[in-house]
């Protein structure tokens, strides 16, 4: 590693303790090695800082800090942002798996397409034994050189998970931080995908674990999940209407900021009138993983073979 790495890796976390090793695992074992790797423990009450302190003693590449109060999931997400160096940056989720050549194959297609601003890679949900639950396919038309085209596709289409590609720390600094309703990460990438393209490596090298005590599950109602966004937010009103005015605004703002000529700015505000009409339509606008598939018993397969850290574990 370089003294300045070219990538840095922001893991925000609390109460990560049954999956934080396996991930840890994951990404120091990968084959692209020039990152740092920033850890910002959210006031965790379980072992997530033995294991972290554990981990930062064995990898200089290891920055582990502790907040604390727990100051929810969305501040302490920009906070790692705010601490790492790289011209390059990643967001980690302490629950999730990478196959050993994401990052490096991440970055060689930043470094091969400079109008490129985020690279992520092929894509399935797994279960809490590391067992594909929900392979799919990528049908975002993010490397649409047009900025309407890629509002357009971000808006209507279901699926994607570009928040944990590798970014352009320039870029992100640009934008608006995430803000901490409902959803907030789809305004967040949205407004990312309107300064430039994305590219998608082509190969499954990202896996995000669908478990129990994942935050979406374990709060299932939207003032639980704003409570858990952001503690400041469990006031007594019903956050749903507060909800869809701060989400349509922030697709507004997200357009309003953004370099765009204004002939591609109308044609946003249009995609987004259009959007707001379709929302009666039943799915619109669901992750893939919060679906209930039926997944062929032939595409129950681990991924193992795939992940660092992993191999024979289940021989």
């Amino acid at each position: 590693m370089t003294a300045v790495p070219r990538l840095s890796i922001g893991l925000p976390v609390y109460n990560g303790e049954e999956y934080l090793a396996e991930s840890l695992d994951a990404l120091l074992g990968q084959t692209y090695e020039d990152f740092e790797l920033v850890i910002s423990d959210n006031a965790s009450t379980d072992r997530t800082q033995d294991i972290c302190r554990t981990y930062a003693k064995q990898d200089s590449r290891i920055r582990y800090l502790r907040l604390p109060v727990n100051v929810g999931a969305a501040p302490n997400h920009n906070y790692v942002f705010t601490q790492c160096r790289g011209e390059l940056f990643k967001w980690a989720s302490h629950d999730d798996l990478y196959a050993r050549d994401l990052l490096r194959r991440c970055v060689e297609a930043l470094d091969e397409r400079p109008e490129v601003i985020l690279a992520h890679s092929g894509q399935a949900v797994i279960d809490g034994d590391g067992w594909v639950k929900v392979p799919y396919e990528y049908g975002l038309a993010t490397d649409s050189p047009h900025a309407p085209e890629r509002f357009r596709s971000l808006l209507f289409e279901p699926g994607g998970d570009d928040f944990y590609g590798v970014m352009r720390a320039d870029v992100l600094r640009r934008v608006k931080p995430h803000d901490s309703y409902h959803h907030a990460d789809r305004t967040f990438v949205t407004e990312i995908g309107l300064h430039g393209p994305f590219h998608q490596v082509p190969e499954l090298m990202y896996f995000r674990r669908d478990h129990p005590t994942r935050a979406e599950r374990a709060n299932p109602s939207k003032r639980s999940r704003c409570v858990n966004l952001d503690p400041r937010r469990a006031g007594p009103l019903h956050p749903t209407p507060r909800l869809l005015v701060e989400y349509v605004w922030g697709f507004v703002e997200a357009i309003r900021r953004a370099p765009l000529s204004p002939r591609d700015r109308l044609a946003c505000y249009r995609h987004l009138a259009s959007w707001m009409t379709s929302r009666a339509r039943p799915g619109a606008g669901e992750r893939v993983e919060d679906r209930a598939p039926v997944v062929p018993t032939e595409l129950a397969v681990s991924v193992d073979a795939l992940v660092a850290g992993r191999e024979g574990r289940r021989a």
